[in-house]
């Protein structure tokens, strides 16, 4: 059996969301076994991206001021994202996400702060955790592979996170069929 294959993702945890107005911005903390350096590199270098995020860029994203094209999985067209922050290893800006690494205990504490549609918040929560249980697991070097999109709706333990994370914020998940492709709420 593959590392993948054995693969679960743990319990809803580490996620919040604040709401202000119409606006809501789910926060997502993770402590990784790894210096802000090679986390660093895992969020800004498009190959390493490749491998864990739900989506792809076509160039690095280390510097303030850069644009590149970002791809989510799952959606074919491309967004132009500005690189608004890049402050290494400390803070990451771009589109609607904001990343911010601290040292912590040998690893680094990894905040995500991404403003995101109220009907898709417990959908991102999961969405996420599983993008950053992979990129834990290729920061150890034992990659998994990208799990995302309409992939990691059908993986095991994402409809079980998408219910734990709704029921965490107060929030009613939509509903979605892998084999018609179609959001309810």
């Amino acid at each position: 059996m593959s590392e993948r294959e054995q693969y679960t993702p743990g319990p809803a945890n580490g996620a919040q969301v604040r709401k202000d107005g119409d606006q809501w911005t789910l926060i997502l903390v993770r402590h990784l076994r790894h210096t802000p350096d090679k986390v660093w590199q895992a969020l800004t270098d498009p190959v390493h991206l490749r491998e864990w995020a739900p989506f792809v860029v076509d160039g690095g994203m280390a510097t303030a001021g850069s644009t590149v094209s970002l791809t989510w999985v799952g959606n074919p067209t491309p967004i132009e994202t500005r690189v608004t922050r890049a402050d290494a290893p400390k803070v990451l800006e771009y589109g609607d996400i904001r990343w911010e690494l601290e040292p912590l205990s040998g690893g680094t504490l990894l905040t995500l702060w991404h403003q995101i549609d109220r009907r898709f918040i417990s959908w991102g929560a999961a969405g996420w955790h599983i993008s950053l249980d992979v990129l834990e697991r290729l920061l150890a070097g034992e990659p998994i592979g990208r799990i995302a999109g309409a992939d990691a709706m059908k993986f095991a333990g994402w409809q079980r996170l998408n219910a734990e994370y709704a029921q965490q914020f107060g929030t009613k998940p939509p509903t979605w069929s892998p084999n018609t492709a179609q959001v309810r709420e």
